[in-house]
């Protein structure tokens, strides 16, 4: 997340702040014209994973997006739970209740992005960007018939109801499992 200090009403200090408070650990770049000691202080201190300072380089920026990524996608090889289903990133492995699931690349893929943002709404978009690094083409079904696959395989023939579909919206794993 790119979160500009300056934003009229809360600052983007308080809106980070908030966000850690809440739970949540989106990589946070601090993007401002404030750059004095106190006010990069206060921008790391408010959870702030980096902090760049205007004027800069458009470059410096996707290069400093990049390691924000790069860490992000470290602090997520743990095992991801929910429920019975467990996925564990390193091993490329599934289970549901101790049985293995066979799948695709993208299968996991998805389920892994759908299994890391438990509980939370994932939208189409998202999940172009992420899976497919937005080489799809967004109004096509491939998303709709990869998700009607990935419950064939974890829900299904375990009886249960994980992946929600919110219309309109995108697609959500249930914390517990379904």
């Amino acid at each position: 997340m790119v979160l500009d200090v300056m934003l009229p009403g809360l600052d983007g200090v308080a809106v980070c702040r908030r966000l850690r408070q809440a739970g949540h650990r989106v990589p946070v770049l601090m993007l401002t014209a404030r750059g004095e000691v106190p006010d990069r202080v206060a921008g790391l201190d408010a959870g702030a994973d980096d902090y760049l300072t205007k004027p800069f380089s458009f470059d410096e920026l996707l290069a400093r997006l990049r390691a924000l990524h790069r860490r992000a996608a470290d602090a997520v090889a743990a095992t991801l739970t929910a429920g019975d289903l467990t996925l564990d990133p390193a091993t490329r492995r599934v289970t549901r209740g101790g049985t293995e699931v066979e799948m695709s690349a993208r299968e996991f893929d998805i389920l892994a992005l759908l299994m890391a943002r438990a509980g939370q709404c994932v939208t189409r978009f998202q999940i172009l960007d992420e899976v497919w690094d937005g080489e799809a083409d967004l109004r096509s079904n491939v998303i709709d018939v990869y998700i009607a696959t990935l419950r064939g395989k974890v829900d299904k023939p375990f009886g249960r109801h994980a992946i929600e579909t919110l219309r309109g919206a995108g697609y959500r794993l249930r914390q517990d499992g379904g």
